[in-house]
């Protein structure tokens, strides 16, 4: 799959050419998207032509009964038009000639014309899919070149893996790439996924709604959509709510929920949550969300209903997402939260006593400081906030943790990808999910005989009264100190004889080193 994932990615960079970076973005998650709908569509056909013949029908009576749209949509699948399907627009990968009623047409119009057809046959699609394929500045023949290579490559998997799951990967596998490519820009649209699953394995959404206020692309929700089908549950036992702000990574969500078979809310358009919340009556169970840092132009009036905890400062949004995710909380929901480090400590603005307030309420579950270098568009350290309106013992946990706060120092986990950027294994996310379920008493943990104890150096659970104490500073590393040191056996002080003699040693063998380059070097002078 690997191997596959790359060759396509080559040869859509063939594309780049005189296109911006999110131009050429659209271009290629609209054909994977176009491929996707294509393939569940003729999957789908094909299911319904041997229901029917099993049921006896001849070829003419499947005919008649095989294009009803509701056999499709009534399945989750998209209807589409017969112009719009994969094989026509492969059969004309370099275009049509031209005919009595119709002049010659470009593969990039044919194109778009498919996403013309696709969405005025799917109205949850409407505005969703690009239509840029036939701009002057895309060649056509490379367009078509690119098609008949989707049409050539086998998406096929292991078991019952579906060619359209595998094209799901495919388009998380470029959303990964084009984020990496743009660097800052990139982060706006993608979370690493190492991240996501923290979140995700934490919280363990299984049910209910699922919210994310700044949803970007929708990794969110489909890695939500995966955790389930990891443990046998369907897609369809979380419903889907999002808001995005900007246009492009709203359409690119909106078309990575439908690859993933999900039926997300994400409103009729895009919007700025602080301005208009587009879910105003929607309590979730499960929030998760990576929202921007440190936003210093944001729309804030003082009055707003959701600054139950205090204000947030103008110059810094850090609270205000942190307390829209709480107030769309039900009663028993819990949230994730991916946050700047200065926000576990910041007192500018107001925001210690806002943070003082939350810790108060009891609301606060969990605190994470994750690794350096998890994001590739930004050097600032990240930490993860755990809300939970209930900490009693009862559906979330066997053990009651009313008045205490978990805190998790993970900053040496992760390995490094390259020289810009680390990433999580799944030993490490197993790591830090595993001691917060333990800490709870979670399901999951007492079925694998998980059992929870403070760890010097990387887990302490802590009490209200001593977070205040610390003037209610939540940063994970002043509460779990430092690793114990494992005692090798030698006593300290013969310890530190021995030191000294090697360090001694080392100062003497440098000394007569710096002696044999003087001489050398004199040599050379005469």
């Amino acid at each position: 799959m690997k191997e596959l994932k790359d060759t396509l990615w080559k040869a859509a960079d063939k594309l780049r050419g005189s296109m911006d970076a999110s131009q050429y973005k659209d271009v290629i998650l609209g054909l994977v998207f176009l491929k996707y709908v294509s393939d569940a569509f003729d999957e789908r056909r094909g299911q319904i032509r041997t229901e029917l013949a099993a049921a006896g029908l001849n070829e003419d009576q499947i005919g008649q009964l095989i294009d009803d749209v509701d056999e499709y949509t009534g399945r989750g699948v998209f209807w589409v038009p017969e112009r719009a399907r994969w094989t026509y627009l492969a059969q004309h990968a370099k275009g049509t000639q031209a005919s009595l009623d119709e002049h010659a047409k470009t593969i990039g119009e044919l194109i778009d014309d498919a996403m013309a057809y696709v969405m005025g046959s799917n109205p949850s699609l409407a505005a969703t899919l690009p239509m840029i394929f036939n701009r002057d500045n895309i060649d056509q023949r490379r367009l078509g070149e690119l098609l008949d290579l989707f049409n050539s490559a086998k998406f096929t998997g292991q078991g019952a893996t579906k060619a359209r799951d595998l094209l799901g990967e495919v388009y998380e596998y470029f959303l990964e790439k084009f984020a990496r490519a743009e660097g800052k820009r990139g982060g706006e649209f993608y979370t690493p996924a190492g991240v996501v699953r923290v979140l995700v394995e934490v919280l363990e959404p299984t049910h209910g709604r699922v919210y994310d206020p700044a949803c970007g692309s929708g990794g969110m929700f489909v890695q939500a959509e995966k955790f389930l089908e990891s443990h046998h549950k369907e897609g369809s036992e979380i419903s889907v709510y999002g808001q995005e702000l900007n246009e492009r990574t709203w359409r690119m969500a909106k078309m990575n929920l439908a690859i993933h078979g999900l039926n997300g809310n994400l409103a009729s358009r895009w919007g700025d949550t602080f301005a208009r919340d587009q879910h105003p009556d929607m309590q979730a169970d499960f929030i998760m969300a990576n929202p921007p840092f440190n936003i210093k132009d944001w729309a804030r009036s003082e009055s707003d209903p959701r600054w139950r905890y205090g204000v947030p400062p103008a110059g810094n949004a850090n609270y205000a997402w942190i307390q829209h995710i709480i107030s769309k909380l039900a009663p028993g929901g819990s949230a994730g939260v991916v946050m700047a480090n200065g926000s576990m400590s910041s007192n500018s603005g107001g925001e210690g006593e806002i943070r003082a307030q939350l810790v108060e309420a009891d609301l606060v579950s969990c605190m994470i400081a994750l690794p350096t270098q998890l994001f590739r568009s930004t050097g600032i350290p990240v930490c993860t906030w755990f809300f939970a309106k209930d900490k009693t013992a009862g559906a979330h946990g066997s053990v009651d943790r009313t008045g205490q706060v978990l805190f998790i120092d993970a900053r040496n986990l992760g390995h490094m990808v390259d020289r810009a950027e680390r990433a999580l294994s799944d030993e490490d996310i197993a790591r830090i999910s595993g001691t917060f379920h333990a800490w709870r008493g979670s399901a999951s943990a007492v079925s694998a005989g998980l059992t929870y104890d403070d760890e010097p150096g990387f887990c302490k659970s802590v009490t209200l009264a001593e977070i205040k104490a610390a003037d209610y500073a939540l940063t994970p590393g002043r509460y779990v100190g430092a690793a114990e040191v494992e005692d090798d056996g030698e006593p300290i002080e013969d310890k530190i004889a021995r030191l000294s003699a090697e360090l001694f040693a080392q100062f003497d063998e440098s000394d007569r080193l710096a002696a044999v380059v003087r001489e050398q070097l004199g040599r050379v002078n005469v």
